[in-house]
């Protein structure tokens, strides 16, 4: 079963999320008519420009791991008593400001982001930092716990302009004042 994050208004006017009209979202279709734009960042863009949504799920750990948190994109860091999964716009914002920074540091790893290259960025960035090495031993627990049990790493394999348009979304919700509902598609 998938997970979709579809953009909504915000905040909830009736007893549901108004999901945000794809017009909102049409310039993405732009991104997907650029002639050197990887097969899957066209694919990324096209949907969101069709549907203001995106298939979260192929995100959804590779997020977890940039910023920290679990079930980042699964809106379940929500109040108790918050009855919807839902990522206001300050969430929103704190996505996508954690995607652009990574795609912006992946530049020096090349235009294709794998589990080893996520490694290696994010080990530069905490490398500096003031504890860094607890947080480099966190980053170590991180990255093993996404190991299956013979010890292979995730089969990441995305284009950097594919976060880059992934972090552009949350951007737009931000800047818009949108939330993003984390949907669960029926099959």
């Amino acid at each position: 079963m998938g997970l979709d994050n579809v953009a909504v208004r915000w905040p909830r006017t009736g007893e549901r999320y108004e999901p945000v009209p794809p017009e909102e979202f049409a310039d993405f279709d732009e991104i997907a008519q650029m002639p050197t734009v990887p097969p899957a960042t066209a694919a990324l863009a096209v949907a969101i420009a069709r549907s203001s949504t995106v298939r979260a799920t192929p995100y959804s750990r590779l997020v977890d791991l940039l910023l920290g948190l679990e079930n980042v994109l699964h809106a379940t860091d929500a109040d108790a008593d918050a009855e919807d999964p839902v990522i206001d716009p300050d969430g929103c914002g704190w996505i996508a400001d954690g995607l652009e920074r990574f795609a912006v540091a992946h530049r020096a790893h090349g235009e294709i982001v794998t589990f080893d290259s996520v490694g290696e960025v994010l080990r530069a960035s905490l490398a500096d930092g003031r504890l860094a090495e607890q947080q480099l031993r966190w980053l170590d627990a991180r990255l093993h716990a996404l190991r299956d049990a013979v010890g292979n790493p995730p089969g990441w394999n995305f284009a950097r302009t594919e976060i880059s348009v992934l972090g552009a979304f949350y951007r737009r919700c931000a800047d818009s004042g949108f939330a993003v509902y984390a949907s669960r598609p029926s099959a």
